[in-house]
This record gives structure tokens, C-alpha cells and sequence, in this order.
């Protein structure tokens, strides 16, 4: 048996890398092409590497098959805990606070053992080879140097003349992923992961301004219900008085412009019989350590379902999970604004005007401000984001929050959170008041060992019938429903119950769960793909007369323009990518993948999968109304990340001539 050449052994190397990941991950193989072709160039450069002696070379060959094996498990390990691609900046960023998920890393390898196996194979192999010296280890000449350089430069060519010549005209077409929109779970999906790792840092080096689509009035209405009554009634719209033709006339910044041009052509979405609703109420609101309908327990978690039997009942209500987890989820939940891809959206905000965050909203109607959390106070760097979202203080561990309550074991109790604080906004001068809690009982892992709020409460489950987990995660979330409990009590104490309103969220699903898991505590079969970010939203306030149920499709981007609305703010909805659920304005709820989740169907962008509902119109062409649902979200995208990066409101309320508070 002749000698294997190490540009062979490592073309085939990669190859069998990126296979093993796309199967596994996404269940497809249809990338190959682009995959063969992109990995040629990685072939060539790894083979120069390894084209020295035997023995140096031998060393070099281990040193980068760990490293590359070492990339591949740690995106598949990723994928399977966020359904993400892990970028590099959050991977240097978050480097420091991987020790809190070791576990649930472990735990994750040792599920998908056999995969992991798969992706090591290749080490065994390169030592069985090693060891009959059957690579061919050894310096090549400058003229075979050159060739294979040439073989690298021609594949990457060819590559890249296809995507050239691939649809445009769909926004996440290969030449639209390679060139002009930064979508890594796709992009992953079409060129590999290596690609799309090189993308990302080159993206991150070198800057990288994705292509903004405008969509027209038609596709921007297609998820709107008929207006024609319109015209026969007066109808009032969650829209400010906004020349936009003289803003736009007055602008010389050709991005700026686009943005402004989007704005004014976006629907408003129409005031209600619910606006004003809790008009001068205080308001406290809690994102919740991923909290979900499964937690709501008539028996279990009492306090919960009361504010889910007596307020607003969103039984189509989604949290989709993005690549920062609880710092995306939040971010969602805070802003409606959609996190941008490969950074934090947390931390850049944090020198941002932000008009319609809660706090800038009710202090500027002469409400006091206060922001909790009960873990790290530097976590993500909220300290800065909750600064720049303008509450007057804001109390964590780090920062004073540990010298009320003890903060030293994992997870922190939101009930003792509670305890400590209700007295900082509920004085005796009886001030209207704002409280923003964001909390952490509800953390994986959802087990005894580890786990100080489900060891807390785990008598009150041992005996439920399910799964170690499944008890574990109602344990953890019973910390929430009795910090919930006590802070009704203490409202009610301070006679303030009545004028409050309570709103919970989660910040995303119980990830620290399998789906087995979280079906044991859902009320209907969960998908592994859509329904098991299904949520829940509680809005209450103790005089509500009678629930609302809420039936439309909806998400955490929908929840800020939902609460202005309730709260009678003026505000501009087109400003805004949710939109009121209460409102006739149809949601679109939005994946990290580009999948989405309408009134009229379900579309999985992974494998180009339309499943329309039994509201689908017959004379609805399925392709055409995928494509412009697609574009209306690429649209989002686009805004959110302009927004955040151009300091948008800031530019906008200054050319106005606002009060920036």
C-alpha cells in the first residue's frame, strides 16, 4: 500500500468533519458541494503546514486535528444546547463564564457520546496511519508548493463564481448568505462550519454591513388584516406626528435615509378598547429565568396560575431562543428590537438613547426607577445596559444587593430578592414607581446536587409524577411563584395592590431540559423545532374584572409595544419591530435561524419547509408568501442592528427636535 498524501488525509479529514456535523445537525448533506470546494483551500493550507519533516510534521498534524475536532464538537455541543452557531465574539467574550454551564456541556456530551465519538475518529485514525507510516510525511519542493497553492486558489474560484451566479433575489441564497446577510445557522447549513467560522472572523476584523432590503407596502401588509372598514369608522394609531418626506429630504447619510424610508412606509398598529387600560398604574416587571407555561401549576405554583386565570392568557405565545441565551432574551423582551448576530446587543446598547424603555417611558412621567438581579451584577454587562436604559439604580451581587441577603449559593433565591427589596419603591410616600426584576431561581441544572433552589423546594415535588428534571424545574420555578406571592402581599400591605400591575416573562425555554422532559410537563406534544419555545406572558392587576384570553400568534418582541399600549404611552409602533398583541396587527414570530411562525403557518428555514395552518388563503401562492415573510424579517433584522448601531433614536429624536430625557 502506496503512502497517502497529507493533502489527501486532510481534505478528506474536513470533509468527513463537516459531513458528520451537518447530519447530525441539520439532518442534510446537501451542502457537500460547497463543502468540498470551500474545504480544499483549508486542505492546502493544513498540507503546507505538514509538508516539513516526519517528525515535526507529525507534531503540527496532531496539533491542528485537535484543534479543528476541538471546534467542531465544541459548535455541535453549542448547536445542541442554544441552536445556534457560537461566534467569536461571544466565544472570547463568554470565555470567563463557561465554569457556570460545565455541566450542562458534560451533560450535553455525554447524551450525544456516539457523535462526539464520530468527530475523535479521525485522531485513531491519523495514529494507526502514524504509527505504519502510511502518510507521507515529509518537505516538499517549491514547485509542488506552488501547484497545490494553485489547486487551493482554483476551488475557491469555482466556489465562488457559484455563489456569484446563484439567486439574488432570495434573501438567504447562497450568494445573499456568502456576500451580503449575516445569518451563521444558515450560512452553516450551505458552506460548512469552517466557512462560516472564517466569515465570522473576518466579518469581526474587518467590519461587515449587511445589504438592506426594503420590502413594499404589499409585502409589508401581507400579515395585516383587511382595513377596508377603516375608512367607515375613526380609527386612532399608535403612530407620532412624524414628517418623515422633510426628514428624509434633510438627510445626507444614504443609510440613515434607507431607514427613514422603511419607517414611514411601515403600518402603524391601531390603538384598542385596551389602551390606557392600567393608565398612571405602577408596574413591575419580571423576565424570568426561563419561565414558560409549563411552570404554571394550579397545585404547584398557585400564585402563577392566578395571575394567569384572572389577567391576560397568551396561549400563543412564543420565546425563541437566540445565540446569547438570556442576554438575547432579555434584550427582545426590553427593547423589541432583534439581538444582532455575533455580538452582544446587551452590552452595545448600553450608550444608546432608548425613548421607549420602561424606565425612560414612566420616569418621564415622574415615576421612580429601580432595576434588581439576583446574581453577578456585571453579568453580561448589565450594569452598563440597565444604566443605559435609564433606571435611577440598580442593585445586584457585586454591587450591594449581597449585603441584604446571602448571594453565595447557585441560583440566588428570587424570593429572598423580593424580600429585600419591595421596601426601596414601596415608601411611605406612596410614589408611583417602576421595579425591574430580572431573576435566576428558575437556572439549570434542574437537579438536587448543585442546585440550591431545587434542593430548597424538592420535598414539595419528590412525590409529582415525572422525571428527576422535570420535579427539578417546577422546584426551581416555585422560588418564582412564592417571590411573586410575597410581593402581592407586601403590595397589598402597602395599599398599593390595586394600583400595580404585575407582568412575568421568560427570557427563553428551559434548555436545561430535553424534549422528553419538557412533554412530561406540557399539556399538548411539543416539536423539537417550534413548540417547545411555546410560552406564556402574565400580565395582572387585581382589578381586572374577568380574564383575557388572547389567542394570536405572538412573542416576547411583541411585549413592549403591548405594555405602552396598556399603559396609555404615547408612543410610535412602526418604531418598533413587535407589535401589540392586542392590537389587529398580525405577529410574526421570529426564530435565530430565520424561521418563523405566522397565523397562516409555520416555515423552517433548514430545510425550506412551508406547513401552512388551516387559516392559509386558498388563493395565497405558499413560495411567494414564504419569500415575503422572509423579507419582512431580513427587514427587521436590518432595522434592529441599524438602530443599535447608529444610535437611531437618538439621531432620530435630535432631527426632530425632541426631549431627550
Amino acid at each position: 500500500m502506496k503512502k497517502i498524501n497529507n493533502f489527501m488525509l486532510w481534505l478528506l479529514f474536513i470533509i468527513y468533519e463537516e459531513m458528520v456535523f451537518a447530519l447530525t445537525i441539520f439532518n442534510s448533506a446537501k451542502s457537500i458541494g460547497y463543502v468540498i470546494l470551500f474545504s480544499i483551500m483549508f486542505a492546502v493550507i493544513l498540507h503546507l503546514l505538514t509538508s516539513i519533516n516526519r517528525k515535526v510534521s507529525t507534531i503540527i498534524s496532531y496539533v491542528c486535528m485537535v484543534i479543528i475536532i476541538g471546534i467542531f464538537i465544541a459548535q455541535f455541543i453549542y448547536y445542541n444546547i442554544y441552536q445556534a452557531i457560537i461566534s467569536f465574539y461571544s466565544a472570547t467574550n463568554a470565555a470567563g463564564q463557561i465554569w457556570q454551564f460545565t455541566t450542562t456541556i458534560m451533560e450535553t456530551a455525554l447524551n450525544k457520546w456516539y457523535v462526539i465519538i464520530l468527530f475523535i475518529l479521525p485522531i485513531v485514525v491519523l495514529t494507526m496511519l502514524y504509527r505504519k507510516e502510511k502518510i507521507n510525511f515529509k518537505d516538499i519542493k517549491l514547485k509542488q508548493k506552488l501547484t497545490a497553492i494553485v489547486i487551493g486558489l482554483v476551488a475557491q474560484i469555482i466556489a465562488l463564481i457559484c455563489i456569484t451566479n446563484s439567486d439574488i433575489n432570495q434573501i438567504y441564497s447562497t450568494r445573499n448568505l456568502y456576500y451580503n446577510v449575516n445569518a451563521p445557522t444558515i450560512s452553516a447549513s450551505r458552506f460548512g462550519i469552517l466557512t462560516t467560522m472564517r466569515l465570522d472572523l473576518q466579518r469581526l476584523i474587518f467590519g461587515f454591513e449587511e445589504k438592506t432590503i426594503l420590502t413594499t407596502s404589499e409585502e409589508t401588509n401581507i400579515l395585516i388584516e383587511d382595513k377596508s372598514n377603516d375608512e367607515l369608522e375613526e380609527v386612532e394609531y399608535n403612530a407620532l406626528d412624524i414628517d418623515w418626506y422633510n426628514l428624509i429630504s434633510n438627510e445626507t447619510d444614504s443609510n440613515i435615509i434607507n431607514i427613514y424610508q422603511y419607517f414611514s412606509n411601515q403600518e402603524p398598529s391601531k390603538k384598542n378598547e385596551y389602551t390606557g387600560m392600567f393608565e398612571g398604574k405602577n408596574l413591575v416587571v419580571f423576565v424570568a429565568e426561563a419561565f414558560t407555561d409549563l411552570a404554571i401549576d394550579e397545585k404547584i405554583t398557585p400564585t402563577l396560575y392566578k395571575l394567569y386565570s384572572e389577567g391576560f392568557q397568551f396561549d400563543n405565545f412564543y420565546t425563541p431562543l437566540f445565540p446569547v441565551s438570556t442576554a438575547d432574551g432579555e434584550y427582545m423582551t426590553d427593547t423589541s428590537l432583534i439581538p444582532e448576530e455575533g455580538t452582544w446587543s446587551l452590552e452595545k446598547v448600553e450608550k444608546n438613547y432608548m425613548p421607549y424603555s420602561y424606565a425612560n417611558v414612566f420616569e418621564k412621567k415622574g415615576y421612580s426607577s429601580q432595576a434588581y438581579h439576583n446574581h453577578s451584577a456585571k453579568y453580561y454587562n448589565r450594569d452598563k445596559y440597565l444604566k443605559g436604559m435609564g433606571y435611577n439604580s440598580y442593585l445586584a451581587r457585586g454591587n450591594g444587593l449581597e449585603k441584604r441577603t446571602d448571594l453565595s449559593k447557585w441560583p440566588n433565591s428570587d424570593l429572598d430578592m423580593i424580600d429585600v427589596t419591595t421596601s426601596d419603591y414601596l415608601n411611605e410616600n406612596g410614589g408611583k414607581f417602576l421595579a425591574y426584576y430580572m431573576t435566576v431561581s428558575g437556572h439549570l441544572q434542574y437537579t438536587t446536587v448543585g442546585n440550591n433552589i431545587v434542593n430548597k423546594n424538592w420535598n414539595i415535588v419528590k412525590d409529582l409524577n415525572y422525571s428527576e428534571k422535570a420535579k427539578g424545574y417546577l422546584a426551581a420555578q416555585l422560588e418564582l411563584d412564592r417571590a411573586v406571592e410575597l410581593l402581592i402581599q407586601r403590595l397589598e400591605e402597602a395599599g398599593q395592590l390595586e394600583d400595580t400591575v404585575i407582568l412575568i416573562s421568560g427570557d427563553h425555554y428551559p434548555y436545561g431540559l430535553a424534549l422528553d422532559e419538557i412533554n412530561e410537563l406540557s399539556k399538548f406534544e411539543r416539536d423539537d423545532t417550534f413548540e417547545k419555545h411555546h410560552s406564556t406572558a402574565l400580565i395582572w392587576n387585581s382589578q381586572m374584572e374577568q380574564p383575557v384570553k388572547v389567542d394570536k400568534i405572538a412573542s416576547s418582541l411583541d411585549l413592549l409595544p403591548t405594555m405602552l399600549n396598556l399603559f396609555g404611552i404615547e408612543f410610535d409602533s412602526r418604531l418598533l419591530m413587535g407589535r401589540d398583541i392586542l392590537s389587529d396587527s398580525d405577529s410574526i414570530v421570529i426564530y435565530s435561524n430565520r424561521s418563523f411562525i405566522t397565523k397562516y403557518g409555520k416555515y423552517e428555514a433548514l430545510t425550506n419547509k412551508f406547513e401552512p395552518s388551516m387559516e392559509f388563503p386558498e388563493e395565497l401562492d405558499k413560495d411567494v408568501y414564504v419569500k415575503n415573510v422572509s423579507n419582512i424579517i431580513h427587514n427587521k433584522y436590518q432595522m434592529s442592528k441599524s438602530i443599535l448601531n447608529n444610535d437611531l433614536y437618538r439621531k432620530l429624536w435630535t432631527a426632530l427636535g425632541w426631549e431627550i430625557n
